[in-house]
């Protein structure tokens, strides 16, 4: 059996701006990848740290939270209060969900970026937008380009993970 298409290589995506179809494909890649590479990992090793690295838990929460963030500082808001504790918790595996809810969180997420993206004109995607509480300058277009390459980056080091602690 062969592996599915790259979404990148699958046409647009319907509604997607043409300047955001990389960043929608990178983040449909990202749950895709997701999915295979944890569809048989043991759910005890979730929290697991190999080498001192983060762990798979991690990985999961951590991208659905940036996602989350990225997409909230797009919309010109701040952070929530319950935003901020997700942040703390990122790596905390105490009384975590398991993999399968981390990832349909994820999923979750993700498609609700695809709404967004669906709503985004073109034209405010070089408007300034600012992160965090210094108020580091970006543009809509380099927040929701981060979030997706972030994810990338991430999903990378969960499968290098992964295959650590498989054995």
């Amino acid at each position: 059996m062969s592996a599915p298409q790259e979404y990148w290589l699958s046409g647009p995506i319907p509604d997607v701006p043409a300047l955001l179809q990389p960043a929608a494909h990178a983040l449909l890649q990202s749950v895709r990848e997701v999915k295979v590479y944890l569809a048989d990992f043991p759910e005890e090793k979730l929290w697991k740290k190999p080498f001192g690295r983060a762990s798979v838990g991690f990985h999961l929460r951590h991208i659905t939270g940036v996602l989350d963030r990225m997409l909230t500082y797009a919309d010109q808001k701040s952070l929530t209060e319950a935003q901020f504790a997700f942040l703390k918790n990122e790596g905390d595996g105490e009384n975590a969900p398991s993999s399968k809810i981390l990832i349909a969180d994820f999923e979750a997420k993700v498609n609700q970026a695809l709404d967004y993206f669906k709503k985004t004109p073109e034209s405010i995607l070089t408007e300034e937008r600012f992160v965090g509480r210094k108020r580091l300058p970006s543009t809509v277009i380099g927040l929701l380009f981060h979030a997706a390459e972030h994810s990338q980056r991430h999903v990378g080091q969960l499968l290098v993970t992964v295959s650590a602690l498989k054995g």
